[in-house]
C-alpha cells in the first residue's frame, strides 16, 4: 500500500509539471499572434527544437541509469560494496577514476548510480570522483574525441589525462573539507519499502517463478522511482538551458573570450549553458579550436562533463545544498586551473614531442 501511495504522489507530480509545460508553449502559442507581445515564430520554433532535443538525447540515459542504479540497490549487498572498495585511499581514487574506461555512461545518467553507490556505503570522495571521471574518460566519448578530432590527437590525450587528475583532485578534496552525510535528508530517510535488501538472502524454499515476478517488480519500481527522481529536475535544467541558447545570442558571449583567461571562462560558461551529453560535445568543441586557446578547449571538454545547468539541477535534488555548493566551487576552481596549466603543458609538450 505504500508503495502504491508513493507511485500515486509521483504520477500526481509528474502530471502536473507536463500539463504546466504544455500549458506555457500553447501560451506562448496564442501571445505570438498578439500584436502586444510579439514573438518570433522562427525563435519560438528554435526553442522548441532545443529543448526537445535535448531531452531525446538525455532521457534513454537517464533511464539506463537508474536501471543500473537499481540492479546495484536490490543485487550487490552494502557487505559486497565495503570488500571491493581499497582500504588506502589515494588507491581507492585512482581505481574509482579508473572505472569510467570499461563503464560507457555519459554525465546523463551517472548522478544515480553515484547516489545508490553513497547510500550504499562508498565513501564520499570515491563516489565523487567516479561521478565525475566516468563521463570523460569511458570508452565511447573518447572514441567520439577521436572522430571529432582526427589529427590532433594531443586533444584526446589532453582530455584523458587532465579529466582524470581533476576527477581524483576533486573527490581528494571533497573528504578534506566536507564530513557526514551529503545526501539531502529526505532521501537519507528515504527507506526501500520493497524488501528488496532481502534478495541477497532469499531461501531456496521459494517459489521460483513467484520469486523472479518480485525481482522484476522491484527493478521497475526503483528503475521508475530514480527516473522520476532524476527526470524531473532534467526536463527543468533542459528548458532553462534551451531558453539561454535561444534568446542569449552567442556572438555576445564570444566577443569578449579574448585572453587566455577570458577565453577559459567563456569557455566554461559555454560548456555550462549549452548542456551538451558528454558524448557528442567534441564536435562542438572542435568549431573553437581555432578561435580560442587550446588550454580553453580542453577546459570546455573536462569541465562541461562536469557541471552544466541540467546537472546542478539533478545535484541539488540528490545532495544538500552546502556539499553542492562546495562542490561546484571545487569542480569550477580545478577546472579553472587544468585548463590554464593546459594552456602552457600542451605546446610545450607538442614542441619537445614534434606534434601528435
Amino acid at each position: 500500500m505504500e508503495k502504491k501511495a508513493k507511485f500515486y504522489t509521483n504520477d500526481k507530480k509528474l502530471a502536473i509539471i507536463i500539463i504546466s509545460m504544455v500549458l506555457l508553449l500553447f501560451l506562448m502559442n496564442i501571445l505570438r499572434n498578439i500584436f502586444i507581445i510579439k514573438i518570433d515564430t522562427n525563435t519560438l520554433n528554435n526553442f522548441c527544437t532545443v529543448f526537445i532535443s535535448m531531452i531525446l538525447e538525455g532521457l534513454p540515459f537517464i533511464i539506463i541509469g537508474s536501471l543500473i542504479s537499481s540492479f546495484i540497490q536490490i543485487f550487490i549487498s552494502e557487505e559486497t560494496i565495503l570488500k571491493i572498495i581499497p582500504k588506502n585511499k589515494i588507491i581507492g581514487l585512482f581505481c574509482a577514476a579508473s572505472i569510467g574506461l570499461v563503464f560507457p555512461v555519459c554525465d546523463c545518467a551517472i548522478i544515480p548510480v553515484t547516489r545508490r553507490l553513497i547510500k550504499k556505503g562508498v565513501p564520499t570522495g570515491i563516489a565523487i570522483t567516479f561521478m565525475l571521471s566516468v563521463p570523460i574518460i569511458n570508452p565511447i566519448v573518447l572514441f567520439s574525441t577521436y572522430y571529432a578530432f582526427t589529427g590532433k590527437l594531443y586533444i584526446l590525450i589532453s582530455r584523458f589525462i587532465f579529466g582524470f587528475i581533476s576527477a581524483v583532485l576533486i573527490g581528494y578534496f571533497v573528504d578534506l573539507i566536507h564530513s557526514g552525510n551529503v545526501l539531502r535528508y529526505d532521501i537519507q530517510v528515504n527507506k526501500c519499502t520493497c524488501n528488496c535488501n532481502g534478495h541477497h538472502n532469499h531461501s531456496h524454499n521459494h517459489n521460483n517463478t513467484i520469486h523472479k515476478l518480485h525481482l522484476f517488480s522491484d527493478i521497475i519500481y526503483h528503475t521508475s522511482s530514480e527516473t522520476y527522481n532524476t527526470g524531473k529536475l532534467f526536463i527543468i535544467g533542459a528548458l532553462i538551458s534551451a531558453f539561454v541558447q535561444t534568446y542569449i545570442p552567442k556572438k555576445y558571449i564570444l566577443s569578449i573570450g579574448q585572453g587566455e583567461i577570458y577565453s577559459i571562462l567563456i569557455m566554461l560558461v559555454l560548456a555550462y549553458i549549452l548542456c551538451i551529453c558528454s558524448q557528442t560535445d567534441a564536435f562542438i568543441a572542435r568549431t573553437f579550436l581555432g578561435q580560442f586557446t587550446v588550454g580553453s578547449v580542453i577546459g570546455f571538454l573536462i569541465f562541461g562533463p562536469m557541471l552544466d545547468i541540467k546537472n546542478t539541477l539533478m545535484l541539488m535534488g540528490t545532495f544538500n545544498k552546502k556539499f553542492v555548493i562546495k562542490l561546484i566551487f571545487l569542480i569550477l576552481s580545478i577546472c579553472f586551473i587544468m585548463a590554464a596549466s593546459a594552456n602552457y603543458i600542451i605546446p610545450l609538450s607538442l614542441k619537445i614531442i614534434g606534434g601528435i
